[in-house]
Protein backbone atom coordinates (compact mmCIF):
# COMPACT_ATOMS: atom_id res chain seq x y z
CA UNK A 1 0.00 0.00 0.00
CA UNK A 2 1.34 3.50 -1.22
CA UNK A 3 1.84 5.91 1.95
CA UNK A 4 -1.29 7.94 0.52
CA UNK A 5 -3.34 5.18 0.14
CA UNK A 6 -2.26 4.40 4.13
CA UNK A 7 -2.77 7.31 5.06
CA UNK A 8 -6.31 7.85 3.60
CA UNK A 9 -7.50 4.81 4.73
CA UNK A 10 -6.70 6.17 8.74
CA UNK A 11 -8.32 9.56 8.21
CA UNK A 12 -11.38 9.67 11.11
CA UNK A 13 -13.33 12.69 11.55
CA UNK A 14 -11.19 15.47 13.46
CA UNK A 15 -14.99 16.75 14.94
CA UNK A 16 -15.59 12.95 16.29
CA UNK A 17 -15.60 12.46 20.31
CA UNK A 18 -14.79 8.99 21.74
CA UNK A 19 -17.79 7.96 22.66
CA UNK A 20 -18.01 5.47 26.01
CA UNK A 21 -15.66 2.94 25.35
CA UNK A 22 -14.19 4.04 22.04
CA UNK A 23 -10.55 4.54 21.77
CA UNK A 24 -9.20 8.66 22.29
CA UNK A 25 -7.06 8.92 18.89
CA UNK A 26 -3.49 9.69 18.87
CA UNK A 27 -2.16 11.03 15.74
CA UNK A 28 1.42 9.55 15.01
CA UNK A 29 3.41 11.56 12.20
CA UNK A 30 6.40 10.08 10.61
CA UNK A 31 8.11 9.27 7.39
CA UNK A 32 9.76 6.13 8.54
CA UNK A 33 7.36 2.96 7.64
CA UNK A 34 9.10 1.54 10.89
CA UNK A 35 8.85 3.78 12.89
CA UNK A 36 5.02 4.32 12.33
CA UNK A 37 4.54 0.44 12.76
CA UNK A 38 6.12 0.89 15.93
CA UNK A 39 4.06 3.61 17.51
CA UNK A 40 1.20 1.93 16.13
CA UNK A 41 1.60 -1.38 17.92
CA UNK A 42 2.22 0.62 21.34
CA UNK A 43 -0.04 3.00 21.17
CA UNK A 44 -3.06 -0.04 20.44
CA UNK A 45 -1.54 -1.82 23.42
CA UNK A 46 -1.43 1.28 25.69
CA UNK A 47 -5.73 1.71 24.72
CA UNK A 48 -5.26 4.24 22.56
CA UNK A 49 -6.44 4.13 18.70
CA UNK A 50 -3.65 5.49 16.32
CA UNK A 51 -3.99 7.73 13.19
CA UNK A 52 -0.91 7.62 10.89
CA UNK A 53 0.53 10.55 8.49
CA UNK A 54 3.85 11.02 7.12
CA UNK A 55 4.19 14.42 6.72
CA UNK A 56 3.25 17.62 8.41
CA UNK A 57 0.82 18.58 5.41
CA UNK A 58 -0.82 15.13 5.79
CA UNK A 59 -1.54 15.89 9.70
CA UNK A 60 -2.89 19.28 9.67
CA UNK A 61 -5.60 18.28 7.65
CA UNK A 62 -6.35 15.79 10.12
CA UNK A 63 -6.46 18.04 12.94
CA UNK A 64 -9.60 20.06 13.58
CA UNK A 65 -10.37 22.66 16.88
CA UNK A 66 -12.26 19.41 18.42
CA UNK A 67 -9.88 16.85 17.61
CA UNK A 68 -10.20 14.45 20.49
CA UNK A 69 -6.71 13.03 21.27
CA UNK A 70 -3.41 14.03 21.31
CA UNK A 71 -0.36 14.56 18.14
CA UNK A 72 2.52 12.45 18.42
CA UNK A 73 5.38 13.73 15.80
CA UNK A 74 8.93 13.83 14.46
CA UNK A 75 10.94 16.80 14.43
CA UNK A 76 12.46 16.03 11.29
CA UNK A 77 9.85 15.13 8.47
CA UNK A 78 10.14 16.13 4.38
CA UNK A 79 8.92 19.24 3.83
CA UNK A 80 7.66 21.22 7.18
CA UNK A 81 9.36 20.36 10.47
CA UNK A 82 8.01 19.09 14.01
CA UNK A 83 8.40 22.10 15.23
CA UNK A 84 6.44 23.86 12.01
CA UNK A 85 3.83 21.29 12.63
CA UNK A 86 3.84 22.77 16.67
CA UNK A 87 2.97 26.27 15.24
CA UNK A 88 0.28 25.37 13.01
CA UNK A 89 -1.80 22.59 15.15
CA UNK A 90 -1.73 25.44 18.48
CA UNK A 91 -3.12 27.77 15.43
CA UNK A 92 -5.99 25.77 15.20
CA UNK A 93 -6.03 25.47 18.71
CA UNK A 94 -4.09 26.54 21.26
CA UNK A 95 -4.61 23.76 23.73
CA UNK A 96 -4.33 20.66 21.50
CA UNK A 97 -1.45 18.57 22.45
CA UNK A 98 1.83 17.72 20.66
CA UNK A 99 4.57 15.32 21.74
CA UNK A 100 7.50 15.44 19.65
CA UNK A 101 10.01 12.94 18.89
CA UNK A 102 13.93 13.54 18.15
CA UNK A 103 16.91 11.39 16.89
CA UNK A 104 19.49 13.71 17.61
CA UNK A 105 19.67 14.46 21.46
CA UNK A 106 19.00 18.37 20.12
CA UNK A 107 18.72 20.30 23.53
CA UNK A 108 18.53 23.31 21.91
CA UNK A 109 15.55 22.05 20.11
CA UNK A 110 13.83 20.52 22.82
CA UNK A 111 13.60 23.48 24.98
CA UNK A 112 12.75 25.43 21.40
CA UNK A 113 9.81 23.21 21.47
CA UNK A 114 8.54 23.35 24.89
CA UNK A 115 8.90 27.44 24.11
CA UNK A 116 6.40 26.79 21.66
CA UNK A 117 3.84 25.10 23.54
CA UNK A 118 5.09 21.69 23.10
CA UNK A 119 3.19 19.13 25.35
CA UNK A 120 6.18 16.68 26.02
CA UNK A 121 9.65 16.29 24.31
CA UNK A 122 10.98 12.55 23.96
CA UNK A 123 14.32 11.40 22.51
CA UNK A 124 14.93 8.45 20.23
CA UNK A 125 15.36 5.81 20.81
CA UNK A 126 12.51 5.32 23.79
CA UNK A 127 10.84 3.57 25.91
CA UNK A 128 7.53 2.88 25.26
CA UNK A 129 5.70 2.57 28.68
CA UNK A 130 7.68 6.19 28.67
CA UNK A 131 6.14 7.53 25.77
CA UNK A 132 2.48 5.92 26.39
CA UNK A 133 2.79 7.44 30.11
CA UNK A 134 3.40 11.11 28.47
CA UNK A 135 0.55 10.61 25.21
CA UNK A 136 -2.06 8.89 28.44
CA UNK A 137 -0.76 12.45 30.15
CA UNK A 138 -1.80 14.50 27.15
CA UNK A 139 -4.94 12.67 26.50
CA UNK A 140 -6.47 13.07 30.00
CA UNK A 141 -5.82 16.85 29.49
CA UNK A 142 -7.56 17.31 26.15
CA UNK A 143 -10.38 15.26 27.66
CA UNK A 144 -10.66 18.05 30.47
CA UNK A 145 -10.12 20.74 28.43
CA UNK A 146 -12.85 19.53 25.45
CA UNK A 147 -15.41 18.70 28.90
CA UNK A 148 -14.74 21.96 29.92
CA UNK A 149 -15.48 23.54 26.63
CA UNK A 150 -18.65 21.56 26.17
CA UNK A 151 -20.23 22.76 29.19
CA UNK A 152 -19.20 26.30 28.18
CA UNK A 153 -20.92 26.03 25.54
CA UNK A 154 -23.94 24.23 26.77
CA UNK A 155 -24.46 27.09 29.68
CA UNK A 156 -23.82 29.42 26.68
CA UNK A 157 -26.71 28.04 24.76
CA UNK A 158 -28.74 28.23 27.62
CA UNK A 159 -31.42 31.40 28.03
CA UNK A 160 -29.92 33.43 30.91
CA UNK A 161 -32.34 31.91 33.02
CA UNK A 162 -31.11 28.46 32.33
CA UNK A 163 -27.56 29.24 32.87
CA UNK A 164 -28.19 30.75 36.80
CA UNK A 165 -30.67 28.38 37.51
CA UNK A 166 -29.47 25.04 36.45
CA UNK A 167 -31.75 22.28 36.92
CA UNK A 168 -34.16 19.47 35.42
CA UNK A 169 -36.66 18.98 37.99
CA UNK A 170 -40.42 20.06 37.98
CA UNK A 171 -39.91 22.85 40.29
CA UNK A 172 -37.00 24.36 38.94
CA UNK A 173 -39.01 24.21 35.36
CA UNK A 174 -41.91 25.95 37.07
CA UNK A 175 -39.50 28.55 39.05
CA UNK A 176 -37.86 29.60 35.91
CA UNK A 177 -41.27 30.02 33.98
CA UNK A 178 -42.45 32.41 36.95
CA UNK A 179 -39.15 34.68 37.07
CA UNK A 180 -39.81 35.09 33.32
CA UNK A 181 -43.47 35.64 33.53
CA UNK A 182 -43.42 38.19 36.92
CA UNK A 183 -40.17 40.22 35.68
CA UNK A 184 -42.35 41.69 33.24
CA UNK A 185 -44.21 43.15 36.10
CA UNK A 186 -43.85 46.24 38.63
CA UNK A 187 -45.53 43.78 41.32
CA UNK A 188 -44.20 43.23 44.84
CA UNK A 189 -42.22 39.64 44.85
CA UNK A 190 -41.44 38.17 48.31
CA UNK A 191 -39.23 35.02 47.52
CA UNK A 192 -39.47 32.02 50.01
CA UNK A 193 -37.12 29.64 50.34
CA UNK A 194 -34.53 27.46 53.09
CA UNK A 195 -30.88 29.23 53.58
CA UNK A 196 -28.62 28.69 50.40
CA UNK A 197 -31.09 27.70 47.96
CA UNK A 198 -30.44 31.13 45.93
CA UNK A 199 -33.21 33.47 46.93
CA UNK A 200 -31.01 36.80 45.83
CA UNK A 201 -29.91 34.99 42.39
CA UNK A 202 -33.80 35.02 41.71
CA UNK A 203 -33.79 38.82 42.88
CA UNK A 204 -31.26 39.50 40.39
CA UNK A 205 -32.98 37.64 37.53
CA UNK A 206 -36.49 38.93 38.06
CA UNK A 207 -34.45 42.51 38.40
CA UNK A 208 -32.30 41.80 34.97
CA UNK A 209 -35.50 40.47 32.77
CA UNK A 210 -37.61 44.22 34.02
CA UNK A 211 -38.22 46.96 32.10
CA UNK A 212 -35.70 48.56 34.88
CA UNK A 213 -32.96 46.34 34.19
CA UNK A 214 -30.77 49.95 33.41
CA UNK A 215 -31.63 50.92 36.64
CA UNK A 216 -30.10 50.40 40.10
CA UNK A 217 -30.26 46.74 41.86
CA UNK A 218 -30.04 47.64 45.70
CA UNK A 219 -29.85 44.93 48.28
CA UNK A 220 -30.22 44.66 51.84
CA UNK A 221 -29.66 41.90 54.51
CA UNK A 222 -32.22 43.11 57.08
CA UNK A 223 -30.27 40.23 59.55
CA UNK A 224 -27.04 41.38 58.80
CA UNK A 225 -27.09 44.84 60.26
CA UNK A 226 -27.48 46.03 64.35
CA UNK A 227 -31.40 47.06 65.19
CA UNK A 228 -30.02 50.69 65.41
CA UNK A 229 -28.53 51.07 61.87
CA UNK A 230 -31.40 49.50 59.54
CA UNK A 231 -33.81 52.71 59.88
CA UNK A 232 -30.99 55.26 58.94
CA UNK A 233 -29.53 52.58 56.45
CA UNK A 234 -33.20 52.19 55.09
CA UNK A 235 -34.61 55.22 55.08
CA UNK A 236 -31.69 57.82 55.06
CA UNK A 237 -31.06 60.74 57.38
CA UNK A 238 -30.32 64.64 57.30
CA UNK A 239 -27.11 66.13 58.22
CA UNK A 240 -27.54 66.20 62.35
CA UNK A 241 -30.15 64.40 62.69
CA UNK A 242 -28.27 62.45 65.15
CA UNK A 243 -24.57 62.52 66.57
CA UNK A 244 -22.35 61.18 64.03
CA UNK A 245 -24.64 61.99 61.43
CA UNK A 246 -22.08 65.42 59.70
CA UNK A 247 -23.75 65.24 56.64
CA UNK A 248 -27.30 64.30 54.63
CA UNK A 249 -27.44 60.63 53.27
CA UNK A 250 -29.81 58.89 51.19
CA UNK A 251 -31.15 55.84 52.15
CA UNK A 252 -31.36 52.57 50.16
CA UNK A 253 -34.94 53.17 49.24
CA UNK A 254 -33.61 56.41 47.67
CA UNK A 255 -30.45 54.93 46.17
CA UNK A 256 -32.70 51.91 44.31
CA UNK A 257 -35.10 54.64 42.66
CA UNK A 258 -36.29 53.56 39.65
CA UNK A 259 -35.20 50.31 40.43
CA UNK A 260 -35.17 47.19 42.50
CA UNK A 261 -34.72 47.60 46.30
CA UNK A 262 -34.03 43.84 47.46
CA UNK A 263 -35.06 43.40 51.28
CA UNK A 264 -33.30 39.73 52.12
CA UNK A 265 -34.22 38.12 55.80
CA UNK A 266 -37.28 40.50 55.72
CA UNK A 267 -38.63 38.81 58.51
CA UNK A 268 -36.02 40.28 60.97
CA UNK A 269 -36.60 43.41 60.08
CA UNK A 270 -37.64 44.89 63.34
CA UNK A 271 -41.08 45.20 63.84
CA UNK A 272 -41.41 49.14 65.12
CA UNK A 273 -39.85 49.89 61.51
CA UNK A 274 -42.40 48.07 59.22
CA UNK A 275 -45.19 50.57 59.32
CA UNK A 276 -42.73 53.39 57.76
CA UNK A 277 -41.65 50.77 55.27
CA UNK A 278 -45.23 49.92 54.57
CA UNK A 279 -45.66 53.87 54.28
CA UNK A 280 -43.50 54.17 51.71
CA UNK A 281 -45.26 50.83 49.55
CA UNK A 282 -48.35 52.78 49.68
CA UNK A 283 -47.12 56.60 48.86
CA UNK A 284 -44.08 55.76 46.77
CA UNK A 285 -42.07 58.67 48.77
CA UNK A 286 -39.67 58.20 51.83
CA UNK A 287 -39.01 60.20 54.92
CA UNK A 288 -35.30 60.49 55.64
CA UNK A 289 -34.48 60.47 59.54
CA UNK A 290 -34.69 64.39 60.52
CA UNK A 291 -35.96 65.81 57.40
CA UNK A 292 -38.84 68.14 57.00
CA UNK A 293 -40.43 66.78 53.38
CA UNK A 294 -40.82 63.42 51.85
CA UNK A 295 -38.58 62.26 48.91
CA UNK A 296 -40.61 60.70 46.44
CA UNK A 297 -39.34 57.14 44.88
CA UNK A 298 -39.92 54.75 42.37
CA UNK A 299 -39.40 51.38 43.18
CA UNK A 300 -39.75 47.99 42.91
CA UNK A 301 -39.54 45.96 45.91
CA UNK A 302 -38.25 42.73 45.62
CA UNK A 303 -38.34 40.94 49.35
CA UNK A 304 -36.90 37.34 50.71
CA UNK A 305 -37.60 34.97 53.76
CA UNK A 306 -36.45 31.83 54.64
CA UNK A 307 -39.61 31.04 56.62
CA UNK A 308 -43.25 30.88 55.22
CA UNK A 309 -44.94 34.40 55.71
CA UNK A 310 -47.59 33.46 57.42
CA UNK A 311 -45.75 31.49 60.40
CA UNK A 312 -43.57 34.97 60.47
CA UNK A 313 -46.80 37.16 61.28
CA UNK A 314 -48.15 33.92 63.64
CA UNK A 315 -45.01 34.21 65.86
CA UNK A 316 -45.16 38.33 65.77
CA UNK A 317 -41.92 38.86 63.29
CA UNK A 318 -44.08 40.67 60.63
CA UNK A 319 -47.38 42.36 60.11
CA UNK A 320 -50.33 40.91 58.49
CA UNK A 321 -50.48 44.31 56.41
CA UNK A 322 -47.15 44.83 55.12
CA UNK A 323 -47.32 40.54 54.21
CA UNK A 324 -49.87 41.66 52.08
CA UNK A 325 -47.93 44.64 50.43
CA UNK A 326 -44.74 42.45 49.55
CA UNK A 327 -46.48 39.15 48.64
CA UNK A 328 -48.46 40.47 45.90
CA UNK A 329 -46.34 37.67 43.69
CA UNK A 330 -45.12 34.80 46.36
CA UNK A 331 -42.38 32.73 44.31
CA UNK A 332 -40.88 29.53 46.42
CA UNK A 333 -37.45 28.01 45.44
CA UNK A 334 -37.61 24.27 46.29
CA UNK A 335 -34.41 22.81 48.49
CA UNK A 336 -32.36 20.71 47.21
CA UNK A 337 -33.32 17.59 48.54
CA UNK A 338 -36.56 17.66 46.44
CA UNK A 339 -34.59 18.11 43.73
CA UNK A 340 -33.47 14.81 42.78
CA UNK A 341 -31.29 14.57 39.85
CA UNK A 342 -30.70 18.34 40.00
CA UNK A 343 -28.19 17.57 42.42
CA UNK A 344 -25.72 15.31 40.73
CA UNK A 345 -25.85 17.77 37.67
CA UNK A 346 -25.44 21.04 39.92
CA UNK A 347 -22.38 19.45 41.22
CA UNK A 348 -20.54 17.96 38.68
CA UNK A 349 -21.39 21.56 36.82
CA UNK A 350 -19.42 23.36 40.19
CA UNK A 351 -16.53 20.52 39.84
CA UNK A 352 -16.03 21.93 35.80
CA UNK A 353 -16.03 25.71 36.99
CA UNK A 354 -13.46 25.18 39.88
CA UNK A 355 -11.28 22.38 38.07
CA UNK A 356 -11.11 25.53 35.77
CA UNK A 357 -10.30 28.07 38.15
CA UNK A 358 -7.97 26.03 40.19
CA UNK A 359 -5.88 24.79 37.41
CA UNK A 360 -6.75 21.33 38.38
CA UNK A 361 -7.45 17.97 36.31
CA UNK A 362 -8.73 14.61 36.60
CA UNK A 363 -10.79 15.00 39.34
CA UNK A 364 -13.84 12.14 39.56
CA UNK A 365 -16.34 10.67 41.76
CA UNK A 366 -16.20 7.58 43.34
CA UNK A 367 -19.43 5.15 43.41
CA UNK A 368 -19.59 5.53 47.26
CA UNK A 369 -19.23 9.53 46.43
CA UNK A 370 -22.34 9.51 44.17
CA UNK A 371 -24.30 7.45 46.46
CA UNK A 372 -23.54 9.94 49.11
CA UNK A 373 -24.82 12.77 47.02
CA UNK A 374 -28.06 11.17 46.59
CA UNK A 375 -28.85 10.21 49.95
CA UNK A 376 -27.01 13.62 52.44
CA UNK A 377 -29.88 15.92 52.91
CA UNK A 378 -28.09 18.84 51.80
CA UNK A 379 -29.55 21.09 54.46
CA UNK A 380 -27.62 23.96 53.33
CA UNK A 381 -29.01 23.49 49.81
CA UNK A 382 -26.69 24.86 46.69
CA UNK A 383 -24.67 26.80 48.71
CA UNK A 384 -23.96 23.79 50.44
CA UNK A 385 -23.27 21.49 47.76
CA UNK A 386 -21.13 24.61 46.11
CA UNK A 387 -18.84 24.25 48.92
CA UNK A 388 -18.74 20.53 49.09
CA UNK A 389 -17.56 20.34 45.13
CA UNK A 390 -14.58 23.32 45.87
CA UNK A 391 -13.65 21.25 48.71
CA UNK A 392 -13.86 18.16 46.74
CA UNK A 393 -12.02 19.48 43.85
CA UNK A 394 -9.11 21.51 45.99
CA UNK A 395 -8.59 18.20 48.31
CA UNK A 396 -8.21 16.02 44.84
CA UNK A 397 -4.67 16.52 43.65
CA UNK A 398 -3.99 14.88 47.87
CA UNK A 399 -5.64 12.21 47.23
CA UNK A 400 -9.43 13.55 48.35
CA UNK A 401 -11.21 12.09 51.03
CA UNK A 402 -14.42 10.57 50.50
CA UNK A 403 -16.75 13.22 49.82
CA UNK A 404 -18.93 11.96 52.84
CA UNK A 405 -15.61 12.50 55.27
CA UNK A 406 -15.80 16.29 53.30
CA UNK A 407 -19.13 16.72 53.94
CA UNK A 408 -20.09 16.04 57.44
CA UNK A 409 -16.35 16.17 58.45
CA UNK A 410 -16.35 12.80 59.78
CA UNK A 411 -13.04 10.91 59.56
CA UNK A 412 -11.26 14.49 59.68
CA UNK A 413 -10.43 15.29 62.99
CA UNK A 414 -11.78 13.44 65.96
CA UNK A 415 -15.61 14.08 66.73
CA UNK A 416 -16.00 16.60 64.22
CA UNK A 417 -18.89 17.20 62.71
CA UNK A 418 -20.15 13.60 63.04
CA UNK A 419 -23.28 12.91 61.34
CA UNK A 420 -26.01 10.96 62.67
CA UNK A 421 -26.53 7.59 60.75
CA UNK A 422 -30.09 6.67 59.11
CA UNK A 423 -32.19 5.39 60.83
CA UNK A 424 -34.82 1.86 60.14
CA UNK A 425 -33.89 -1.96 59.24
CA UNK A 426 -30.34 -2.49 58.31
CA UNK A 427 -31.40 -4.77 55.50
CA UNK A 428 -33.58 -1.89 53.87
CA UNK A 429 -31.07 0.55 54.92
CA UNK A 430 -28.64 -1.46 53.47
CA UNK A 431 -30.74 -2.38 49.93
CA UNK A 432 -31.37 1.12 49.44
CA UNK A 433 -27.45 1.80 49.33
CA UNK A 434 -26.87 -0.65 47.22
CA UNK A 435 -29.91 0.60 44.61
CA UNK A 436 -28.34 3.69 44.27
CA UNK A 437 -24.94 2.84 43.89
CA UNK A 438 -26.34 0.86 40.93
CA UNK A 439 -28.61 3.07 39.51
CA UNK A 440 -25.84 6.16 39.75
CA UNK A 441 -23.40 3.60 37.83
CA UNK A 442 -25.96 2.08 34.88
CA UNK A 443 -27.02 5.68 34.61
CA UNK A 444 -23.29 6.89 34.17
CA UNK A 445 -22.39 4.25 31.30
CA UNK A 446 -25.83 4.66 29.52
CA UNK A 447 -26.92 0.80 30.79
CA UNK A 448 -24.12 -1.00 29.39
CA UNK A 449 -23.22 -3.97 31.40
CA UNK A 450 -19.32 -4.37 30.94
CA UNK A 451 -18.29 -0.95 31.88
CA UNK A 452 -20.39 -1.55 35.46
CA UNK A 453 -19.31 -4.86 35.92
CA UNK A 454 -15.88 -3.84 35.55
CA UNK A 455 -16.07 -0.07 38.17
CA UNK A 456 -18.24 -2.13 40.46
CA UNK A 457 -15.64 -5.54 40.55
CA UNK A 458 -18.63 -7.51 39.99
CA UNK A 459 -19.31 -10.95 38.20
CA UNK A 460 -22.05 -11.10 35.81
CA UNK A 461 -24.17 -13.46 37.63
CA UNK A 462 -23.92 -10.97 40.76
CA UNK A 463 -24.77 -8.45 39.07
CA UNK A 464 -27.52 -10.06 37.70
CA UNK A 465 -28.94 -11.66 40.78
CA UNK A 466 -28.63 -7.91 42.38
CA UNK A 467 -30.44 -6.25 39.71
CA UNK A 468 -33.24 -9.28 39.62
CA UNK A 469 -33.79 -8.76 43.40
CA UNK A 470 -33.88 -5.13 43.63
CA UNK A 471 -36.36 -4.64 40.76
CA UNK A 472 -33.38 -3.13 38.25
CA UNK A 473 -33.08 -2.93 34.58
CA UNK A 474 -30.31 -1.38 32.37
CA UNK A 475 -32.51 1.70 32.33
CA UNK A 476 -33.09 2.17 35.82
CA UNK A 477 -29.97 5.12 35.30
CA UNK A 478 -32.75 7.01 33.25
CA UNK A 479 -35.44 8.07 35.59
CA UNK A 480 -33.28 8.64 38.31
CA UNK A 481 -31.08 10.84 36.32
CA UNK A 482 -33.95 13.26 35.93
CA UNK A 483 -35.36 13.33 39.19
Amino acid sequence: MSATREQDSMTIDSDARPGEGARTPVLVVDDDPSMRAGLRQWMRLAGFEPVEAVDAEAALSRLGADFPGCVISDVLLPGASGLDLLRQARRIDPDLPVILMTGHGDVPMAVEAMREGAADFIEKPFDPDMLAAMVRRAADHRRLVLENRALSRRLSDMSGLSARLIGDAAAMVRLREQIAHFARTDASVMIVGETGTGKEVVARALHELSPRAEAPFVALNCAALPETMVEAELFGHEAGAFTGADRTRAGRIEQADRGVLFLDEVPSMPLALQPKLLRVLQEREVDRIGGRAAVPVDIRIISAANVDPRQAVADNLMRQDLVYRLNAVEIRIPPLRERGGDIRLLFDSFVNRFMVDYGIDGVALTADDAAFLEVHDWPGNVRELRNAAERFVLNAPMGAPPLRDLVTGSGIGAGAGEQEAPRGRLRELMEDYERRILVDALRRHGGRIAPVLEELDLPRRTLNEKMARLGLSRTAGEGSAEG
